[in-house]
């Protein structure tokens, strides 16, 4: 409330009082707030007769102080109010759960796109979902692809956009695939090494280069002749049935799945003739069951040759190039593997449909073509680079021959 000053009033009586009385006196101030001035005495008429002076006049009245002013009212003393109670502090919003960081993009494809970050509840804004990662690299193969860029995150809700996705890096280049050129083929054959080592026989082997050699022939006496580096070279002549090879051999055998990866090299040029068939590839036997095998890349006859009294048992890609697979069943004494008391057994043959001079020749890729035709090796004996001809006059020489097994 609003306190006001009190003021003293003048009453009626007090003032008809000062107006009766005799004495010229002034009255006093009565009115505290504004005096009046005191009234004039009042003359008197001297008794008739003679004449008497006249009265002296009335002296005026004192001029009546002016009344002192009114003393204010005096202020009520309001009575301090009451602080008022503090506050209670409100109570701070709860911070906004961070939004959740951005799942990374997947291997290869566009890296999958950061999740938007949640918004905080009644807080601060969820934080952006990180941005996705950029793509792997493309896998390697031929002039592998570059990846993909990985896709720009997502802003979270009442966020800030989110960061982009890193670009994604190119893939890196693939290997080439291995050469392997149809028909004749332009590929790169090279020269014999110098020197050399000739040997002669019906039935003689070896080692060179860390490979093992032979030569066998039902015929007359003829020549290999190896080197210093995995290369050979072989001659006939009016020789029958005769073979010359160089490769790898495993005793008594190997399960050929427990081989590890059978890989060759070659490079050849051959000349003259080798009579009514010839092989020249890759060549090895097995035992339990007997089988004599073949991968033919080459030959002084037509491409591709068929080796007679066969079931065709399919096709398979390999290197480049599509082979027939053939099964022959074949009967003799004295030319295989397997032991004496063996005198029939399987042929499995891989033939290629355009010849080639020179490559590489993945020796277990061709076994497995063969087990998904039903065509099972026993354990390995051996895998060799191979030249068998079946007559005529002629000559071959490999500048590159070379197994390896890892």
């Amino acid at each position: 409330m609003i306190y006001r000053p009190r003021h003293t009033s003048t009453s009626l009586g007090a003032i008809s009082s000062c107006l009766a009385a005799v004495a010229l006196v002034a009255c006093a101030n009565s009115d505290p707030v504004s005096g009046q001035g005191g009234s004039g005495g009042t003359s008197t008429t001297g008794a008739g007769g003679s004449t008497g002076e006249g009265g002296t006049g009335a002296k005026g009245g004192s001029t009546g102080t002016g009344g002192a002013p009114g003393t204010g009212g005096v202020p009520a003393t309001g009575s301090a109010g009451t602080n008022g109670a503090a506050g209670t502090n409100g109570t701070g919003g709860r911070a906004g759960t961070n939004g959740a960081a951005g799942t990374n993009g997947a291997a290869g494809t566009n890296g999958v796109a950061g999740t938007n970050g949640a918004a905080g509840t009644n807080g601060a804004a969820g934080t952006n979902g990180a941005a996705g990662r950029g793509g792997t690299n493309g896998g390697a193969g031929t002039n592998g692809g570059a990846g993909t860029n990985g896709g720009a995150g997502r802003g979270g809700t009442n966020g800030s956009a989110g960061t982009n996705g890193s670009a994604g890096r190119g893939g890196t280049t693939g290997t080439g695939g291995t050469t392997g050129t149809g028909g004749s083929g332009t590929c790169t054959v090279g020269s014999l090494p110098s020197g050399g080592t000739a040997h002669s026989g019906t039935n003689t082997s070896g080692t060179a280069a860390g490979l093992s050699w032979s030569l066998w022939t039902n015929g007359a006496a003829q020549t290999i002749t190896t080197y210093s580096t995995p290369a050979f070279s072989a001659s006939w002549s009016n020789a029958g049935d005769f073979l010359a090879r160089i490769g790898m051999q495993w005793g008594s055998g190997k399960p050929y799945t427990s081989l590890g990866t059978v890989t060759a090299d070659f490079a050849e040029t051959k000349s003259g003739s080798a009579g009514g068939y010839s092989y020249i590839g890759i060549y090895g036997w097995s035992t339990n069951p007997c089988v004599e095998w073949y991968i033919v890349d080459d030959s002084y006859n037509k491409m591709p040759v068929n080796p007679g009294n066969d079931t065709n048992k399919g096709t398979a890609v390999i290197d480049g190039g599509t082979y027939n697979i053939w099964l022959r069943n074949t009967t003799g004494t004295g030319g295989n593997r397997c032991g004496s008391s063996v005198t029939s057994w399987q042929q499995f043959y891989s033939v290629r449909q355009t010849a080639r001079t020179c490559g590489q020749i993945s020796i277990t890729g061709h076994f497995n073509a063969w087990a998904n035709a039903g065509l099972t090796l026993g354990s390995v004996l051996e895998a060799s680079i191979l030249v068998e001809a079946g007559g005529g006059t002629g000559s071959i020489a490999f500048p590159t021959a070379n197994v390896t097994a890892q």
